[in-house]
């Protein structure tokens, strides 16, 4: 896919972190950049900054997802590449025992499902959205779209209190290949990457020393990842016709310890 101005983008979870990187990528490279958040301040900072155009989103809701395609197409025409941002997790054991009283607490299951409707359904959703426009569209270069999404190490490195969270990336993980495999007869190309620890906005908050504690057990490069790295793969991943099907680490070789 020729990334240039007649390129719609749509960015979910555009408004920082990994999200963020990869919508002034696109802008920098000429494309028309729609970021979908939940965020208004953040999302419409962002999209400021790279002349890109900010629609506030929540990927759990149909309606809300529906109505933000509309308007950035409204706008920008219909997107040729969308890349999947939106996500967030929590972090509880599945069983554990409660330090005053010895008693057995489970990991509530409506917390369990929030995850997998945040991580995987609501990447699902915008999918469908955005495959179901994209497949009306004439073919450039032979292909019509592209689709990204955004797994984690975790989905085979999961850590104790992970059990929702690598559940829900592992099954992003999972769907890459039967999607791709969906939309190929369309000309729709579908990857995903799996982020090990990087220095986004939630990293940030962390302590110093725990941000050292983590870069230390990257084995190389001994840092947290740059979202601008991932933002670079997904952009050769748009630019690479024969990337199709494929899930890729981006960690610095790390294997994620229990804890």
């Amino acid at each position: 896919m020729r990334l240039d101005a007649d390129l719609a983008v749509v960015v979910t979870g555009g408004a920082s972190g990994l999200g963020g990187a990869t919508a002034r990528a696109f802008a920098a490279s000429g494309a028309k950049v729609a970021i979908f958040d939940r965020n208004r301040a953040l999302g419409e900072s962002t999209a400021d900054e790279i002349g890109g155009l900010f629609v506030e989103t929540d990927v759990l809701s149909e309606e809300s997802v529906e109505a933000a395609f509309a308007t950035a197409r409204a706008s920008h025409g219909q997107e040729r590449v969308l890349v999947n941002c939106a996500g967030g997790g929590n972090a509880i054991k599945t069983v554990s025992r409660d330090k005053a009283s010895g008693a057995m607490k489970r990991f509530p299951t409506d917390k369990f499902s929030s995850v997998l409707m945040l991580n995987t359904v609501g990447t699902f959703r915008c999918i469908t959205h955005a495959a179901a426009g994209m497949a009306v569209l004439d073919p450039v270069d032979g292909e019509r779209g592209v689709i990204v999404m955004t797994a984690s190490a975790a989905a085979q490195d999961g850590q104790i209190g992970q059990a929702a969270y690598a559940a829900s990336k592992a099954a992003i993980v999972g769907m890459t290949l039967p999607i791709a495999r969906d939309l190929s007869s369309e000309g729709i190309r579908v990857n995903s990457i799996m982020p090990g620890i990087f220095d986004t906005p939630l990293m940030g908050a962390a302590p110093a020393e725990v941000k050292a504690a983590l870069a230390s057990t990257v084995p190389f490069p001994k840092r947290l990842g740059a979202p601008e790295e991932y933002a670079s793969l997904v952009l050769e991943m748009v630019r690479n016709r024969y990337f199709n099907g494929e899930t890729v680490r981006l960690d610095g070789a790390i294997r994620m310890p229990p804890r």
